[in-house]
C-alpha cells in the first residue's frame, strides 16, 4: 500500500520509510542502540512527549496545539515505531489492519456506536 506525501505528489510505502530510516540509523552505526527493549522505551518516551503538549490544556486549547511541534513529535513515535516493526520483521500497515479486523469484531457498530465502553462491558 503506497500514500502520497502531501507536498511532492511522491508515493511512498512503508518500507521505503524503513529503508530510509535504517539507512540513517546504520551510517550512523546506531543499530547496536536498537534492542527491542530500547526501541519500545524510545516510542513510550516520545509518547511521552507528544502528551506534554496537550498538558493542562482544556480541550479547545488541545486543539489548537502547535502543529510543528506535533508533527516533530508524532513523526519521533512513528519513526521508532516503523524500526521496532522492521527488526521484528512485521509490516506496519498489515498489522495496524490487523488490530483494525479484530476490533471491529470486538465492537460492532451496534454496541459500540456513540459508546466509549470497552469492549468486555458491551
Amino acid at each position: 500500500m503506497a500514500f502520497h506525501l502531501a507536498k511532492s505528489n511522491v508515493e511512498m510505502t512503508c518500507e521505503d520509510v524503513i529503508k530510509k530510516l535504517t539507512s540513517f540509523r546504520d551510517a550512523r552505526e546506531w543499530a547496536q542502540f536498537h534492542d527491542s527493549k530500547n526501541l519500545a522505551a524510545a516510542i513510550s518516551i516520545e509518547a511521552a512527549e507528544l502528551n506534554e503538549l496537550f498538558l493542562w490544556k482544556d480541550v479547545q486549547e488541545s486543539e489548537q496545539v502547535d502543529r510543528e511541534r506535533l508533527k516533530e513529535e508524532l513523526a519521533d513515535v512513528l519513526a521508532f515505531a516503523f524500526l521496532l516493526a522492521e527488526k521484528h520483521g512485521l509490516d506496519p500497515l498489515e498489522i495496524v489492519m490487523e488490530k483494525i479486523r479484530k476490533n471491529e469484531e470486538k465492537y460492532p457498530v451496534e454496541k459500540a456506536k456513540g459508546t466509549a465502553t470497552k469492549y468486555t462491558e458491551l
